[in-house]
């Protein structure tokens, strides 16, 4: 099987709800951030998280035979790996370790929708004024729901330019990655990005968390698993899929929706406040969306 019938078969599987479980499992990393900080480094726990991911990909390249994509396309996906998961998951995470809430980072990082359509209107891609009119009421509702349970205390200069850093890397390599790869074998090409962000994570952990603690014991075991195969695997493939069947902008404004759910997430499990305000800021979260995904 080809990478692009590879990709028109999970396409086609997917459906309609590639989206929304896309937005569930992109908005659990939140929740498990939160549950897995109190008990390891962040970078040594994103290391171990994209080694754990490599040995969980070989066994299903070599069984299917998958193919390898071309040295340049390889090339291509080292880059957007080392931004969409190396820079932008370090970059919140360690924003969260040193203080900063993870609400205020949530509504950080979902800026990508504007920073996208900002983008792609000085470039080819046309937005018009209701996909506009969608980005901004999205915006204001994240606003809303995080709003309401974040606090300030975590807003050091350092911490906002990590998350300030993870928004712009993540907004880069999705933009790079649709530009230059659009079309490659899922489970090899995400083999490519891990390993590339492997190298540049791993000796960081070691050089900077050589002495720091890790807990093991049931929390951090299942943060580890969820991270590798709900979210470095399930909700990255999610995320390529959509890249290839919607328009940047698009794609860009489901993020909108993962500080909403993010909140619903820390809501159910932790008892964390969500109340009138953070209802009616999801409720405009779906509006906007509504706008800016509508054909």
């Amino acid at each position: 099987m080809t990478a692009r019938t590879a990709a028109g078969a999970a396409d086609g599987g997917l459906g309609t709800a590639a989206p929304a479980l896309f937005v569930v499992l992109w908005a659990t990393g939140f929740v498990v951030a939160r549950l897995a900080m109190p008990h390891a480094p962040p970078l040594g726990f994103l290391a171990l998280r994209y080694a754990a991911t490599l040995l969980a990909l070989a066994p299903l390249i070599l069984v299917a035979r998958a193919p390898w994509p071309d040295a340049r396309t390889a090339a291509h996906l080292a880059v957007s790996g080392l931004l969409i998961h190396a820079a932008y998951l370090a970059g919140v995470w360690v924003a969260v370790a040193t203080g900063m809430s993870a609400g205020v980072a949530a509504l950080i990082v979902n800026l990508q929708p504007v920073l996208t359509a900002i983008w792609l209107a000085l470039g080819a891609e046309r937005i018009g004024a209701r996909r506009w009119t969608g980005l901004a009421l999205g915006f204001c509702g994240v606003a809303m729901v995080v709003a309401q349970r974040a606090g300030t205390e975590g807003l050091a200069t350092t911490s906002v330019a990590l998350a300030v850093g993870a928004l712009l890397a993540i907004t880069a390599g999705t933009l790079y990655q649709r530009r230059h790869a659009p079309a490659f074998d899922l489970r090899t090409g995400a083999f490519v990005q891990y390993a590339a962000s492997l190298s540049a994570t791993a000796p960081l952990a070691l050089l900077l968390e050589r002495d720091a603690r890790w807990d093991w014991g049931a929390p951090l075991a299942f943060a580890l698993g969820w991270s590798v195969l709900a979210l470095s695997i399930g909700g990255v493939f999610l995320m390529f899929v959509l890249i290839r069947r919607g328009s940047a902008t698009r794609v860009a404004s489901l993020f909108y929706l993962v500080p909403p759910v993010t909140a619903l997430q820390a809501w159910l499990l932790f008892g964390e406040p969500f109340g009138l305000l953070a209802a009616l800021g999801m409720a405009l979260v779906a509006l906007g969306v509504a706008l800016v995904v509508r054909r």
